[in-house]
């Protein structure tokens, strides 16, 4: 029995290789699924169609359609950062995503300790056209004092999305143009701090990703693609 066990652990093919991209100055690993998985939960593409860089060094993400499914894009950075600013840089105005899709900038870690250490920015209406259009959330989201909702205005081609984790509180900003502060007042979208349940770091990655809520197809039957400048991170100080 342990010799047709050990032969049948050799046969078995090898797990398939993880497409790993180049963006600002960081390895990410592309995420890929054979079936429906978490979040929404959707069908994940690591196909250059979905996920690429371009000649200006920006990122690519886009929901596609392949022989009538719907595939989402996520990257995920091989580095675990912790304290400090992270900040992303879009090259798309993101106030008109159809009601079915989400843009999420964030962290996350498999060990579901602090909440998976999530902590979001994100555009989407949740399937509902009526609804504001982004928000910032510690999770969890149930609670009140951990989610702050807001509209991101129209036409907006480039935007900062930035927050600053730190021991105590996440402190949040949206601005426009492509400068990480703003040049006047006029351009500062969004600031919310969150003080409450805020995680320890500990292995969480940075994220981006484009997804189907609840995997269902958008509404207009359109393909969606966002492009991402840069992604920075700012260490906090000592």
């Amino acid at each position: 029995m342990m010799l047709a066990l050990s032969a049948l652990a050799l046969s078995a093919p090898p797990a398939p290789a993880v497409r790993t991209i180049s963006f600002s100055g960081y390895l990410w690993n592309v995420k890929a699924s054979a079936g429906r998985v978490g979040p929404g939960p959707n069908y994940f593409s690591d196909s250059p169609n979905n996920v690429w860089v371009d000649a200006l060094g920006r990122l690519h993400l886009k929901i596609t359609r392949v022989r009538g499914k719907w595939q989402c894009a996520e990257v995920v950075s091989q580095a675990s950062f912790g304290h400090g600013t992270y900040r992303f840089y879009l090259d798309s105005p993101v106030d008109a995503l159809d009601p079915s899709v989400v843009l999420g900038l964030f962290t996350w870690s498999d060990d579901p300790a602090y909440n998976h250490r999530e902590i979001d920015i994100e555009f989407a209406r949740w399937g509902e056209p009526a609804n504001l259009n982004a928000q910032y959330v510690v999770q969890p989201y149930t609670l009140e004092t951990n989610i702050h909702r807001f509209s991101q205005p129209a036409g907006v081609a480039q935007s900062v999305h930035s927050f600053r984790w730190e021991a105590a509180q996440v402190a949040f900003e949206s601005v426009r143009g492509t400068a990480a502060q703003p040049a006047d007042p006029g351009d500062l979208i969004q600031q919310w701090t969150c003080s409450t349940q805020v995680p320890v770091p500990g292995g969480e990655n940075a994220r981006m990703n484009l997804w189907l809520f609840r995997g269902r197809a958008p509404t207009n039957g359109q393909e969606v693609e966002v492009v991402i400048r840069q992604f920075e991170f700012v260490p906090a100080g000592p």
